[in-house]
């Protein structure tokens, strides 16, 4: 008895330019996807909340493993856009929404590659965790450790804002190559039948293609992603289901897939 036939792989997408105001239009059909199935946004992003509260719940106390892990939190949000993207096609084809199909198809994503990307953002996340406190080491020591759990004012030293600095700068680099990994690799998988090494390598090509409008798309998330941190994680509520129906569209207008000859 033979095993299943895997399903044939899809045409190669093909990288378009995107313009700002392409950016502007996606992300009016975000907000007009997340007015039109607010349940399903509001669902999908409360795993971030609980998330950022457990984050929170674990660095109790430490503000070192609370700062790291904060400014790591953004990195694994695209993962979180799946069944977002799956509200988003249902919208855009005119089919109809309902928990049992859209959370189908999410669960059905575990035999394809979608979490093979998992996989790779959580490693990601774990290699950012741990190398901003290697940073964290070099920069404040041992000295300091008996003040930093209790008091930021380590922090105000010249070492300190200095500490800070780099882990910033080294984050947002970090956190500019997975957004360029996974920016439209993510909805393309969901999407088309294509392995998860073709996804990352078509996402990359497009932000290079495309690297100003993309660079100020991904600006754009990391500031609105990090004033929705600041209310106690609340304003993720908002933020990720609108970025994410929002990808959805960028991801149409950014890979074009061929019509078989």
């Amino acid at each position: 008895m033979t095993g299943a036939v895997p399903p044939p792989a899809s045409p190669r997408p093909e990288v378009r330019r995107v313009t700002l105001a392409d950016l502007r239009d996606c992300l009016a059909r975000g907000v007009a996807d997340f007015r039109a199935a607010p349940a399903f946004g509001v669902f999908f992003s409360a795993v971030y909340v609980l998330g950022g509260f457990l984050m929170v719940w674990l660095g109790a106390g430490h503000v070192t493993w609370t700062l790291a892990t904060s400014l790591g939190f953004p990195l694994a949000a695209p993962f979180a856009a799946v069944g977002l993207y799956e509200v988003s096609r249902r919208l855009e084809a005119g089919e109809r929404l309902d928990w049992g199909g859209v959370l189908g198809v999410v669960w059905a994503e575990r035999g394809r590659q979608i979490p093979w990307m998992g996989a790779i953002i959580v490693i990601y996340f774990l290699f950012w965790t741990f190398l901003a406190h290697m940073i964290f080491a070099l920069f404040m020591g041992l000295s300091v450790m008996t003040n930093v759990s209790e008091s930021w004012e380590a922090f105000l030293t010249p070492r300190g804002l200095a500490m800070i600095a780099v882990e910033v700068a080294v984050g947002g680099v970090l956190a500019f190559l997975l957004f360029s990994l996974t920016v439209v690799s993510l909805p393309l998988l969901l999407d088309r039948e294509v392995d998860f090494v073709t996804a990352m390598i078509l996402s990359v090509q497009t932000v290079k293609a495309n690297a100003v409008v993309l660079g100020a798309w991904a600006a754009l998330i990391a500031l609105a992603t990090l004033l929705a941190l600041l209310p106690w994680f609340l304003g993720l509520v908002v933020v990720l289901p609108v970025f994410g129906h929002a990808t959805w569209h960028l991801y149409r207008r950014a890979l074009a897939t061929p019509v078989p000859s």
